[in-house]
Parts: structure tokens; C-alpha cells; sequence
């Protein structure tokens, strides 16, 4: 197997991207890759779309489970390389496409090992970016059966040197939660606004409240984000003054108990404006991704490895900002995630140019081998 193979099929599976719960065909495209080398057991459809590779050396011994995503998101691709998303309105700008091929990368690897002792399962996991995914595996009697014993992952990381390897003590990924906040008033005749109850200058106070909230350091103990991401009010009918209005945000902190803090300032800010401007007001909350929290043994072999193979590595004293639901995983087992760098000029995560770098598909496969190696022959 050449790399030139695993990156062939990373830019086949960036041509033919799947939101996420939809990943069916990003799954089979991933099941007919391995299975050209190797017929291992297979757990299909597990916590949705997803898949699950085992690789059995031994019933004593460690089990280790790395981890990937199978799912991209709903933006459109900006690029026009030859293997461009084929598919209007939906890419990769994520990565999960290079970090499926480098988990694919690890099956051929696999099959050609001969350790004496343990099992390596290769987790393709769906619906990583709604925070929906990784909880349904966990729920899923088959997973539990693995019993697994290690859980790796990796995330591309943009803005850093190609090939190094970024490692945090603790938390990897912030506490994300996201929250949808209803308004309903009256609609009324737009010469006539008095008769009704507009929710315009309800929904510009709340977003300038919810904005004061926020500690955009990422370092700091009391990090808050409330960030908007989407609005909407009244209809395209210009005799008509609004009568309903809702505003989303997403919320990011270090940790549960700091984002119930923040969720209850939230609430406090909708009990004080919404009466003010007689709206009746409902609130949902969706998304929730706990912290990475990387298992201090975990990391300890992330950074053996590293050093071992001489990479670079960064050790990041504050967690990124971002959400991942690798955090429901290291909530319940030993775990440990790794930044892996995506170069210095790469676009940042979720820009509609970016495109995972082929560059550093070989490190990744690399890091795991090692992690694999150093848990299986120690």
C-alpha cells in the first residue's frame, strides 16, 4: 500500500462529502477500502453510520480504539481543484476527509502486524458535528462489548507548522453548547406598529447584553464566547410590522460547571428584557459538547511518540476554543486527543478554501503506529 493510494482516497471521499446522519455512502466508500486488503470483523451502523474495524491479536492485552469522523458540514466549497465537493452546499471544512485516510491508512498497516497481545479497533465515527454522533456509539451495546482500554484521536490544526504535533495537559476542546431563543409578539399593519408588538428592539438588546458576557481568551479561567449564528424576523412583506423573532447562538466555556454559570446569565438577561418588551419568550438548548479532557497516560504516550519519531511538538497551555464530541468518550474511558499541524498559510477550520493538507496524512498514520506500538509491545 502507497500513500499515494490512502490520498487518492482522501480526495475521493473530499469530492463526495455527507452531512451529518448521511454519511451512508461515506461509510460503504470507507468499507470497500479496507476490505480490498483485509476481511477483519466488521461492526456496521454503529451509533448511526458508522463503523468499527477489529483487529484481534490476542483475548488478553490492552484495546485501543482510534478514533476518526465521518462527516462534513453544510458550507459551500469555495475551491475549484479537481476534487472539489461534488455535492452543492455540503464539504469538508473540517478534515474529517484526512483523518478518515489516515485511519484507512492504518487498516492496510494492521493487517500486516503480528502482536502477541490486545486488539486495535478503527472507529469511523458519524455525526461528529452536531455532537449527536459520539453519544449513540457509547449507547450502542456492541461498542460497550469492545471494552476498550485506550481512545486516540486526532484534529488538524491550522495556523500551525506542518507536522508538528500539538499537545495539552488536560482539557483539549472547550464546553460547547448551542441554543435557540424564540420571541412571539404580534403582528400588526406596518403604518400602524402600535397595534402590535415588534420584537426588533428585543432581539438588539439581548444581543447586545449576551455580548458583554464574553472573556475571548481562551487562557483565562472565566473563558465565556456567546457568539450569534443565526437570526430571523418577521417576513418579506413590507405592510406587515414583525410580529416573531428568534436569534441562535452558540456558547463555549472551559468546563459544565462554567457553562451552567453561563447558561443561568443568559436566562437572567431573557427574565429582565423580554417582559420589558411584553414578548413571550421559549428557549432550547441543542448541541452540547463536553470538553476533551485528555487522560494524563494518554498524553504521556502521545508525546513519547511524538518525540520518538522526532517530530516537533508544541505543548498549548490553553484548550481550543472549538467544541468536539471526542469529550463524551474521555468522560467515560481513558482518552487523549492530539492537534496535528496543518501549516502556517492553511486556511482555518470551517473557511469555505480550506482543504486538508495530503502533506500530513503519512504523520498522522505515522503518530498512530507508534501509539499502537507503544501500548501493544511495552
Amino acid at each position: 500500500m502507497t500513500i499515494e493510494k490512502i490520498t487518492l482516497l482522501r480526495k475521493e471521499l473530499h469530492s463526495y462529502p455527507e452531512l451529518s446522519g448521511q454519511e451512508i455512502a461515506t461509510a460503504c466508500r470507507i468499507k470497500n477500502f479496507i476490505e480490498k486488503y483485509h476481511n477483519t470483523k466488521i461492526i456496521e451502523n454503529i451509533g448511526g453510520n458508522g463503523l468499527a474495524f477489529i483487529y484481534e491479536f490476542s483475548n488478553s492485552g490492552p484495546t485501543i480504539v482510534i478514533r476518526c469522523e465521518l462527516d462534513a458540514l453544510p458550507i459551500e466549497e469555495a475551491n475549484d481543484f479537481k476534487h472539489r465537493s461534488l455535492n452543492k452546499g455540503v464539504s469538508h471544512k473540517c478534515g474529517h476527509d484526512g483523518h478518515m485516510a489516515i485511519v484507512a491508512g492504518l487498516a492496510v498497516w494492521l493487517n500486516e502486524q503480528d502482536f502477541k497481545r490486545g486488539k486495535v479497533i478503527l472507529l469511523f465515527q458519524p455525526a461528529e458535528e452536531t455532537g449527536a454522533g459520539a453519544p449513540e456509539v457509547l449507547k450502542d451495546e456492541r461498542f460497550r462489548k469492545l471494552h476498550p482500554d485506550y481512545i486516540f484521536a486526532l484534529h488538524n490544526i491550522p495556523g500551525q507548522p506542518l507536522h508538528s504535533i500539538i499537545i495539552l495537559k488536560g482539557n483539549f476542546s472547550s464546553t460547547v453548547q448551542s441554543v435557540a431563543i424564540q420571541l412571539k409578539g404580534r403582528e400588526s399593519h406596518s403604518a400602524e406598529p402600535e397595534h402590535g408588538v415588534n420584537p426588533a428592539l428585543c432581539m438588539a438588546e439581548l444581543i447586545q447584553k449576551f455580548n458583554r458576557l464574553n472573556m475571548n481568551d481562551p487562557a483565562d479561567e472565566d473563558f465565556r464566547l456567546c457568539v450569534p449564528v443565526y437570526s430571523s424576523m418577521g417576513v418579506k412583506s413590507y405592510g406587515i410590522s414583525a410580529g416573531f423573532g428568534e436569534v441562535h447562538y452558540t456558547l463555549r466555556t472551559r468546563s459544565r460547571e462554567k457553562m451552567e454559570r453561563l447558561k443561568q446569565d443568559l436566562d437572567n438577561i431573557l427574565l429582565e428584557v423580554c417582559p420589558k418588551y411584553k414578548l413571550p419568550y421559549t428557549v432550547k438548548w441543542f448541541e452540547y459538547f463536553p470538553a476533551v479532557v485528555n487522560d494524563g497516560l494518554c498524553n504521556q504516550l502521545i508525546t513519547e511518540t511524538a518525540k520518538a519519531c522526532k517530530f516537533d511538538y508544541i505543548e498549548k497551555n490553553a484548550a481550543f476554543k472549538f467544541g468536539e464530541d471526542f469529550g463524551w468518550f474521555s468522560e467515560k474511558y481513558k482518552a487523549a486527543m492530539f492537534g496535528l499541524g496543518a501549516g502556517l498559510a492553511s486556511p482555518a477550520l470551517h473557511q469555505a478554501d480550506y482543504d486538508f493538507p495530503d502533506e500530513i496524512i503519512e504523520t498522522g498514520i505515522t503518530m498512530f503506529k507508534g501509539i499502537i506500538n507503544r501500548v501493544l509491545t511495552h
